[in-house]
């Protein structure tokens, strides 16, 4: 017996053809789509400096620092990376900017760090991004007790890792930059892929040729500059739970790196590497993702990343549950330490001397400012309960005066939500509904 699919083809135009109608005329003339029309001018606002709080310095990357800010309308934390321009102009990092901004616009991940918001200032362009507090895996690995982590840790972060390289991959998204101080961790303790500055974006299935990411967790076919997909992703996987079960990377100098020498023969010679934290599972997959030969590697078959999560040392892992976010962590950073090096000494990033802005600058950031992100703003709006407060209507469904344009708009209260978000713009934006909205240019 065979199963006939639910709807052919002509079913689905049909049923597009009879709502695309009446159905949606009537729509339009309802409540609900009115209502909708303020939901998307409201996400649609123009996003500058001044819609949120800016608290302490997180980090330093190579274009400025990661602060931590909050949306002052909802309250929500994020993380703030500003990159200052002259120094994005001086080291030729526009492009790795707008790629990295491009490809967190695509991708909603549990296990990748989301897009919130892009904003400019006079001095800097602003990436708004999940807040993650706990730290980077690097500094767990060598700074809270003895260097390493134990197999409970080891074993969450690295199928962590496992989901977000496979959202990446389905996207057809190439990281190429997996290392410990690119995984970061939440107030909950669980993980996040970063910094996707490097990661690129091929047809489905297809390859890129560069030698690009950072010597010791580069795989063997990107180092000899040849053809490569998402194998160069496995085996970076592979380089982190070694080096988060033995304390310290596969690659100890240059001269043990695989252009010189096979990682799989180096694992069989030297067993003195594996101590007791390096149990037969752990063994087995470290072994299993550093295969020198791609084709051989671990995820790199038809069945990608499933392979890797199907492995002994993942038996214990529920991957749905995991995905669901319902799997509670071994370790909770505790929220009044501060995960990382001291950054009282980091150096604010001033405009570098003799780099002058022009009007190419200006066209770059006219594609880098772009707001907010839909996904990640709608999700904000529904956690944060201003959803709930907002949209809401009149007795027995009626409009409420904000909808009814044939009625005059009382005074808003001074300090309610919808003040804050419409600022000095409310009486407009709510008498009017979205078209007389003006919008404001960005922040200088």
């Amino acid at each position: 017996m065979t199963c006939q699919p639910l709807y052919t083809l002509d079913n689905l135009l049909e049923l597009h053809q009879y709502l695309s109608g009446e159905p949606f005329t009537q729509y339009q003339d309802s409540l609900y789509f009115d209502r909708f029309l303020q939901w998307k001018m409201l996400e649609r606002q123009p996003i500058t400096k001044h819609g949120f709080r800016q608290y302490r310095v997180l980090g330093k990357g190579g274009f400025g620092e990661v602060w931590a800010c909050q949306v002052k309308a909802t309250g929500m934390m994020y993380a703030c990376k500003k990159l200052e321009k002259t120094h994005v102009k001086r080291r030729r990092g526009e492009a790795m900017a707008l790629n990295e901004k491009k490809i967190l616009e695509e991708v909603d991940s549990r296990f990748v760090v989301n897009l919130a918001y892009t904003y400019e200032t006079k001095h800097f362009l602003c990436l708004v991004l999940t807040m993650m507090s706990g730290g980077d895996l690097k500094f767990h690995i060598y700074n809270v007790g003895e260097p390493g982590l134990d197999r409970d840790r080891v074993r969450l972060y690295a199928a962590e890792v496992c989901c977000g390289l496979m959202d990446l991959h389905e996207k057809s998204i190439i990281y190429r930059d997996l290392k410990p101080e690119n995984i970061l961790l939440d107030n909950s303790g669980h993980i996040r892929i970063s910094d996707l500055g490097l990661a690129v974006k091929v047809s489905k299935g297809g390859t890129v040729k560069g030698r690009v990411g950072t010597l010791g967790y580069m795989a063997p076919e990107v180092i000899s500059k040849k053809y490569y997909g998402t194998s160069a992703d496995w085996w970076g996987l592979g380089c982190l739970i070694y080096e988060m079960t033995a304390g310290h990377p596969v690659f100890r100098a240059q001269g043990e790196h695989p252009q010189h020498r096979e990682m799989e023969n180096r694992i069989q010679r030297k067993q003195e590497d594996y101590n007791k934290k390096f149990v037969k599972s752990v063994k087995d997959l470290c072994s299993s993702l550093l295969i020198k030969d791609p084709e051989q590697r671990l995820g790199c078959g038809d069945s990608g990343g499933n392979a890797v999560r199907s492995h002994p040392f993942f038996y214990t892992i529920n991957f749905r549950m995991l995905e669901a976010g319902l799997v509670e962590a071994p370790f909770q950073p505790d929220p009044r330490l501060v995960y990382c090096g001291d950054v009282q000494d980091i150096e604010e990033f001033s405009p570098v001397k003799g780099v002058s802005l022009d009007e190419r600058d200006e066209e770059f950031y006219s594609m880098f400012n772009t707001g907010s992100v839909p996904i990640s703003w709608q999700k904000e709006i529904i956690e944060t309960n201003c959803f709930s407060e907002l949209n809401v209507f009149g007795p027995m469904g009626s409009r409420t005066p904000d909808l009814d344009q044939t009625q005059k708009t009382p005074e808003t209260p001074k300090r309610s939500l919808l003040h804050r978000f419409f600022h000095r713009h409310v009486r407009k934006c709510s008498t009017a509904g979205v078209g007389n909205s003006s919008p404001q240019g960005p922040d200088s």
